[in-house]
């Protein structure tokens, strides 16, 4: 049977950022049916998750032959081949590379917002490296600064989007940093674009 009749088994959770790409993704593309979420927990040693991703990293993607395909970008751009279609990136030419790197610093902010909840949640207070917080607090900033100057179309739906979506919901919910009030441009892009997309709404955990 080839991917193109399979159903598929997304392993992560409701509340991943990058698990929500993929169920973006999905539901953009039209596989929504055909993918089932299967929650995943990366601090157990023995949930199968490392068996199928050795980094016991989510989101992971199993094929009916137990293949597994991971990470969120890859599996991205798997679901697409298997839709048949460019929606979200394009096959080849410099279109493709400039998605790919937008996508990649989009994800960066996402990154940097998980390692600074991280921190705070494995380390006891005192022992939190506000030096560390700082680097990652760096890097959220010089990413978001460089979409705030040029913010994606908010009434197209690619994987620039798709990670920059998560990427700014995942701030809104842990609140690693406080965003909107200096991120004018960008905040009017995540409303006109959740307006724009409804599998934005529909993948809130609130809602999954």
């Amino acid at each position: 049977m080839s991917a193109n009749d399979q159903s598929f088994v997304l392993r992560s959770t409701a509340t991943s950022p990058f698990g929500r790409k993929v169920r973006i993704a999905a539901e953009v593309l039209g596989l929504s049916a055909r993918v089932t979420l299967a929650p995943a927990d990366t601090l157990d040693a023995k949930d199968t998750l490392r068996q199928q991703n050795p980094l016991g990293k989510m989101p992971c993607l199993l094929l009916e032959d137990g293949t597994a395909i991971y990470d969120s970008g890859v599996i991205v751009e798997f679901l697409q081949e298997v839709a048949g279609s460019e929606a979200l990136v394009a096959a080849s030419g410099p279109a493709r590379y400039a998605a790919l790197t937008l996508a990649t610093l989009a994800d960066g902010i996402t990154d940097a917002a998980l390692l600074m909840v991280y921190e705070k949640r494995f380390r006891d207070p005192g022992t939190q490296s506000e030096r560390w917080l700082d680097h990652q607090r760096g890097k959220i900033a010089r990413a978001m600064a460089a979409f705030e100057a040029a913010p994606p179309d908010p009434a197209r739906t690619d994987i620039v989007a798709i990670g920059l979506s998560c990427a700014l919901g995942y701030l809104d919910w842990r609140r690693p940093v406080q965003w909107r009030d200096n991120h004018p441009r960008l905040t009017a892009w995540l409303t006109a674009f959740a307006r724009h997309e409804p599998a934005f709404e529909r993948t809130r955990a609130s809602n999954s």
